[in-house]
């Protein structure tokens, strides 16, 4: 129990500092400091800052997963409605997640290598599960796929991807998010029958 609340406490400081100063700025020792550990609790639960940052993002991944999958599972929703709360939500839930936040700017300066598992790995999660909700439109006749899903899939991540950089790194997030609707709109008009 003890060793798990050294953890969750490392862990707790950890998200703390990375999500305010990034990732180089803060160091092992100023993590000890704040949450104070001794360096070598760190080291017995982290092997190096790289793994306690991407456990630190695993944890904002884990968080997000969680929160969009009730919007998927929701059989109240039509699949046009599920395509317009997981959207809106998730760029809601984006906004907050400031360590995902630096794994977006890493890519520009410098790429964080140790995190492309995670990141490849929500990307393909948020194809299967955006597939599950265009295929539910599919059955319902509310949408009609024209070409290849998997294609569409893909440049479909690739663009609410490409939204990422100016909402959360050029902070322009609360001036567009307005605008969603209207976004959200054209996509579910272009899938629609």
């Amino acid at each position: 129990m003890a060793l798990d609340d050294t953890r969750n406490k490392i862990l707790s400081v950890a998200d703390n500092l990375f999500g305010r100063f990034g990732f180089h700025k803060t160091s092992m020792d100023e993590i000890a400091k704040i949450a104070r550990k001794a360096k070598g609790s760190l080291y017995y639960h982290f092997a190096n800052k790289e793994e306690l940052f991407k456990e630190v993002v695993s944890k904002e991944i884990v968080n997000f997963k969680d929160q969009l999958s009730v919007i998927i599972s929701d059989s109240d929703l039509s699949a046009s409605g599920k395509i317009k709360t997981y959207l809106t939500r998730r760029m809601e839930i984006l906004n907050d997640a400031a360590n995902y936040h630096e794994t977006i700017k890493a890519d520009f300066f410098e790429h964080f290598d140790f995190i492309d598992d995670l990141r490849n790995e929500l990307d393909e999660w948020e194809k299967r599960n955006l597939k599950k909700i265009i295929l539910q439109g599919v059955e319902t006749n509310e949408f009609v796929v024209v070409g290849d899903i998997d294609v569409l899939l893909d440049v479909f991540i690739m663009v609410i991807k490409g939204l990422e950089i100016p909402f959360f790194l050029q902070n322009k997030y609360k001036k567009y998010s307005p605008y969603f609707d209207g976004l959200i709109g054209i996509l579910t008009k272009g899938l629609a029958t």
